[in-house]
């Protein structure tokens, strides 16, 4: 069975602000690198998103998937079941309901466990996701959140539930 060690970060100057995530996927001898950067977004938006692009670029299904983030958000929404409360409620009152569908529906599809990491402690690949965010949010040309920028990261996805 594949087995792939995933780093992320996301990263925003000013809150909400531009923004960016990196990500560093291994599996065996293989590398990718991943770093995006948006416009009006927020620090927890491009936490979220680089965990789910990281999913969205594996190939197969049922891969056993190790995620370090230093974003407690992140981390302990999966670790302390927050998501399953969250989702059985509909996202009632939640933030980024956009990205967290997003995010259940490619997590259902892999084996995932997460791992949180302290941020700035010296953890080389985490250090390397964080600059890649950074200097993504710095780019040219940035795209749009659109979630953020519409609203829909915070709507209600199911009206009259």
């Amino acid at each position: 069975m594949t087995e792939i060690t995933v780093y992320t970060d996301g990263a925003a100057r000013g809150n909400p602000g531009n923004g960016g995530y990196g990500v560093i996927m291994i599996s065996g001898k293989h590398r990718k690198e991943i770093s995006q950067g948006f416009a009006h977004t927020t620090n927890n938006r491009m936490e979220l998103l680089a965990v789910i692009v990281a999913l969205e670029n594996i190939k197969f299904e049922n891969t056993n998937v190790t995620i370090y983030s230093d974003s407690k958000y992140v981390v302990d929404a999966i670790n302390q079941g927050w998501l399953k409360s969250w989702e059985r409620k509909h996202f009632k009152d939640k933030k980024n309901t956009d990205l967290w569908m997003r995010f259940l529906n490619v997590y259902k599809r892999h084996n995932v466990k997460f791992i949180w990491v302290e941020g700035h402690a010296g953890n080389s690949l985490n250090e390397l996701c964080d600059k890649m965010a950074v200097n993504a949010s710095k780019q040219q040309n940035l795209q749009e959140d659109t979630g953020y920028v519409t609203g829909a990261a915070n709507n209600d996805l199911f009206a009259n539930k």
